[in-house]
Formats: C-alpha cells, structure tokens, sequence
C-alpha cells in the first residue's frame, strides 16, 4: 500500500516538474527582431549594446534577432517568431492585425519621411529628370523607404523602373558608387550611414511624413515586463549612457506610444502583403 508521505511526494515530484519548466520558460531572454533596413553585422553593432542597457535597466533579458532581408523578417513576423520587434509602420499594421503585434513605443520627436538620394555631383535636381532612369529601392514593403517614394513618382506621372536590393545601405552604397543614378532611403539611415558613403549623397526630394517605426509586442509577453521595458528605453536620454547608445540609430530618445497613432498608414489602404490576411 503506498503511504501518504509516499504519495504525498509522487504528486509533488508531477508538479515540480512542470513548474521548473514555467520558471525555466520564464527565465528566457525575450527575441527582440530589428527590421533589416541594414546589414545584420552593422544592426547588430548599433543595437546590440543598446538592448543590452535597456536589459540592465529593465531586469529583463533581450536577445538580439533580424533576418536576412525585409522578406524574411516580414515571415518571421507572420509566424509571430519575435516576442518584440521594431519594425516599420506599414509593417505595424499589417502584423498587428496578423499576429497580435501591439504598438508600446517609438523614436521620440520625429516623423518619417521617405527621401530620393542622388550622387553629390550628379546633374539632377528634381523627380522629373529621373524620367525613364532606374532607381533602386531597399524591399517592395518598406514603407517610406520604397511605398512612399514610388508613390510620388506615380502621383507626378514620372515612369521610372524599380529594382530591390537587399537594405538601405545597399540602396546607398549603390548610388554613392555610381552604380545606380537614385535610392530610396529615410533620413535616419542615411545620417546612420557610414561618412564616406554619405558625404557623396545628396537628398534630391522627400515624401510627406508618417508616424515612424512601431516597437511592438507580442501578445504573449507580459504587460508588466513590457512596461519595464518601456521604462527602461524612455530612460535612456535622460543620462550620458543612454545618449551614447541612442547616437549610432540618430535617435534623439523612445517614447511612448499607442496603436491608434498609426492610423494614418491605415488611411493610405496599402495592400502589398494581402497574403498575411486582413489588414
């Protein structure tokens, strides 16, 4: 006959296990995914440190995650992959709508805007005499970087042929080299750009502006770690340490924010990634 100490410690051992498992889950770091608007090596040197800091001050571990392109990172999101992720604001609203995705922040003090770049040198000064020209754009749903720009050629009727290449560093390094006549970029990652590449650019237009970037959650993370963390990034341009962080993405500071802010995207009715369901 099993004894009640004997059964009291069989029962004990089923729920020690389970709750191991709990804490173990609990204990691991939150995958924070970086649009790939640049290579993953200079995403990881300008965001690495910065999450880090947030981590330190927040008491909750983040581990840095991106994909090899603006395609795979929007898989990555449909799939619900990232527990946080800073992703650009077409992206917010398609995924908050897909995936659960939930707006809690975004750079402090700034719109977005797309922006044409053209060589320093070259002759041209306005859309028009990009007239018939290639010009080359990071991904066909980056939003301010490719929507927005093609979207003033086609409201100015001005025929251009698009072609996507792999970031927005890319975009530049490309023009800058000569290799191609324009690119789309935003100004955050053209004043983030390397100086040699970007003092041989020159903005030749921009865009309306929009709500920037959302760094968003997933449904699964916590309400109360996510405050922590929002704490933590609305604390980083109050101290030296922060500010120093906060320099390589050109981010004055993290604000907080709410879904409706991203409306205005909503108002523009884009489309291109139907394939993720309703938007």
């Amino acid at each position: 006959m099993i004894t009640r100490l004997v059964l009291a410690l069989l029962l004990g051992g089923m729920v020690a296990i389970p709750l191991q498992a709990a804490a173990e889950e609990a204990s691991k770091p939150l995958e924070f995914g970086i649009v790939p608007q640049q290579s993953a090596s200079r995403l990881a040197e300008e965001w690495a440190p910065l999450l880090a800091e947030i981590s330190r001050r927040s008491g909750v571990a983040l581990t840095f995650r991106t994909a090899t392109s603006i395609p795979v990172f929007e898989e990555r999101l449909g799939r619900g992959e990232f527990d946080l992720a800073y992703m650009n604001p077409y992206h917010y609203v398609v995924f908050h709508g897909a995936a659960g995705y939930r707006a809690f922040a975004k750079e402090q003090g700034r719109k977005i805007k797309g922006i044409l770049v053209v060589r320093k040198d070259s002759t041209y000064r306005k859309l028009a005499d990009l007239t018939g020209q290639t010009v080359v754009f990071p991904a066909p749903a980056a939003f301010a970087a490719s929507i927005l720009p093609q979207a003033e050629f086609g409201r100015l009727q001005i025929p251009i042929e698009a072609k996507f290449v792999a970031s927005h560093d890319s975009v530049y390094r490309a023009v800058a080299s000569g290799l191609q006549e324009a690119g789309g970029g935003i100004q955050r990652t053209l004043e983030a750009c390397p100086p040699e590449i970007r003092n041989e650019l020159r903005v030749l237009s921009e865009t309306p502006a929009y709500t920037p970037h959302a760094l968003a959650s997933h449904p699964r993370v916590p309400q109360e770690v996510v405050a922590k963390v929002l704490a933590a990034m609305e604390s980083l341009s109050g101290d030296e340490t922060g500010r120093r962080l906060l320099a390589p993405l050109a981010f004055k500071g993290i604000a907080a924010a709410q879904d409706r802010e991203w409306n205005d995207i909503r108002a523009l009715d884009i489309h291109l990634l139907k394939r993720y369901g309703r938007q």
